[in-house]
């Protein structure tokens, strides 16, 4: 009876929905297809160079993503979770700033602090010229940490990934029930033992999100570990495809990287279905435990040496590298390469955008499992790896252009060469399979918030559903399609393997120059691009820090 009252609840336009359920359908096969081809992978057979891989370098990618993966996964946890309890549930001079201040290396990518660490930490950086000047000392006369390890890669991508914890931790914290821990120190615990036994396991789920986010960025970054000589999955599948000209074996290695990355999205659906914690409705808001004397000017020092290293230093030195050879490098290739870097995150975040609402709209609309799978498989793609989705459409795109060609040739004698490989639409499509999940699930909070009394009311009135769609629902969505639309552009705009393997010949990035530029050791000249990356990446970060202030101001 329910199917049959769901099926006569659907308006006269038999037509358009149709349609619109076809389109959803074909859009979503065309996102799965890179993925596909890459697990299609695994059923060929293995080639000479699979044996050379496995024998010789196979083991290191293995553990060293390990490694990494276990490193930065300790590091965000003990910045992230610590942070996010000092600031949500302790008062302590500077905690008001400190609250959203941690956030500013979000805006940091990960290869760019690493190019600028190495400058400032290399033998011939500043703070080791200036320990040798100070103490007189030669090359070899004293030991220094390696910058440029599996250590300094750590260091790096924990310093800048910790805010995923941190945010996803905090609002666990800051909307835990006063009166249960009230109730925890009332019974004689204290503080840490508080924190240990109820604040951290009502705060698990999150921080599990919050983890599971920071793992899969973590597999899936190639600058840093390129830069710093570790060799993981990320850049044994570039040395692969160019060193080796194996692209079947990179495309299995791309499969071996996605099976770690879906046994990571499997541990944190079946983590969030065991640990969930209810909370009255009613809850009071945490008490805050004052800190004084000591522990308070500790807990200012480490929150501040958190956002010192993690943005302040590393902007400091990439604005004084990039002041220094102003002149030089404002010139009109950086020009060209603003206006490209503009142009693909632009145009990305637009397309993004519009299969949000097609697929977003389409799961309101029929709310059917056909339509719940399709979300599902589209939300996949920012999991993975920006070098997987290029590999995967590579692939396909370079057999589809040989079997346009060899028909040209036979037939017309004209041969086309590469129609879809190494173009424009080519690496689109590759950021639309990437960060469509950013546009769909803004697309998809904002109409939830939208009534569905509202749909049914304008359906009884005749309106079809491009009408709902245009006339109500778009202006009630303006907020949640300008986060979309502002968070795909910088996520585009800071992407680098993906644009890296798919961009045109001479058609370069702000990230792409910044690799190419640092990669030569023109750290002082990669720092223009580089400053101008990590500026437009503030735009969501300040995005947050607004929506956290709004949040806090009291209602009435």
């Amino acid at each position: 009876m329910e199917i049959t009252a769901k099926h006569a609840t659907l308006p006269r336009y038999g037509v358009q929905n149709v349609a619109w359920r076809h389109l959803a359908t074909c859009v979503t096969a065309l996102l799965a297809l890179p993925v596909l081809v890459i697990l299609s992978s695994l059923l060929q057979p293995f080639s000479a160079a699979w044996q050379h891989l496995y024998s010789t370098v196979l083991g290191d990618y293995v553990a060293n993503s390990l490694a990494l993966a276990a490193g930065v996964g300790t590091g965000t946890l003990l910045l992230g979770v610590s942070a996010a309890w000092l600031t949500a549930l302790c008062e302590f001079p500077g905690r008001k700033l400190l609250t959203w201040a941690l956030l500013l290396p979000m805006a940091m990518p990960a290869y760019i602090i690493a190019y600028t660490y190495t400058g400032l930490l290399d033998v011939a950086g500043p703070v080791q010229s200036h320990l040798r000047t100070l103490f007189g000392w030669s090359y070899g006369d004293y030991y220094f940490p390696q910058i440029r390890s599996l250590g300094g890669a750590i260091c790096m991508l924990s310093l800048v990934l910790y805010p995923y914890v941190y945010l996803l931790a905090r609002v666990a914290f800051a909307g835990q029930s006063g009166a249960v821990l009230e109730a925890s120190r009332n019974l004689g615990k204290g503080p840490w033992h508080s924190f240990f036994s109820v604040s951290l396991p009502m705060a698990r789920p999150a921080i599990i999100a919050g983890l599971s986010l920071v793992l899969m960025e973590t597999l899936a970054d190639y600058g840093t570990v390129a830069y710093f000589g570790v060799s993981a999955f990320t850049t044994g599948i570039f040395r692969t495809w160019y060193g080796l000209g194996e692209l079947i074996t990179a495309a299995q290695l791309c499969a071996f990287l996605l099976l770690f990355v879906f046994a990571l999205i499997l541990l944190e659906r079946e983590s969030r279905k065991r640990l969930r914690f209810h909370q009255s409705a009613a809850r009071a808001k945490p008490k805050l435990l004052v800190l004084t004397g000591w522990r308070g000017r500790l807990a200012t020092l480490f929150g501040s040496l958190i956002v010192t290293l993690g943005f302040a230093l590393p902007a400091l030195q990439l604005t004084l590298w990039a002041a220094s050879r102003w002149r030089q490098n404002f010139n009109r290739e950086f020009a060209e390469l603003l206006l490209n870097s503009f142009f693909l995150a632009a145009t990305a975040a637009l397309g993004c955008l519009l299969v949000a609402l097609l697929l977003a709209y389409a799961k309101r609309r029929f709310n059917r499992r056909r339509e719940h799978t399709q979300v599902e498989i589209a939300n996949l793609g920012y999991a993975v790896p920006g070098t997987v989705i290029a590999v995967g459409i590579m692939a396909p795109a370079g057999w589809l252009d040989q079997q346009i060609d060899s028909f040209s040739t036979s037939w017309f004698n004209y041969p086309t060469g590469l129609l879809l490989s190494g173009t424009v639409g080519i690496l689109l499509f590759a950021y639309l399979v990437r960060f469509l999940s950013v546009s769909l699930q803004s697309v998809e909070s904002g109409l939830t918030a939208i009534k569905p009394n509202i749909d049914e009311s304008a359906r009884s009135l005749g309106a079809s559903p491009m009408h709902v769609l245009s006339r109500i629902h778009l202006p009630l969505l303006r907020p949640s399609l300008l986060t979309a639309l502002l968070l795909v552009f910088v996520d585009v705009l800071k992407e680098l393997p993906t644009t890296l393997i798919l961009r045109p010949f001479n058609f370069n990035t702000l990230a792409v120059r910044t690799y190419e530029l640092a990669s030569d050791e023109r750290l002082v000249d990669a720092a223009l691009p580089a400053l101008a990356i990590v500026a437009i990446g503030l735009l969501p970060v300040l995005l947050i820090i607004r929506t956290m202030l709004h949040e806090r101001r009291p209602h009435g």
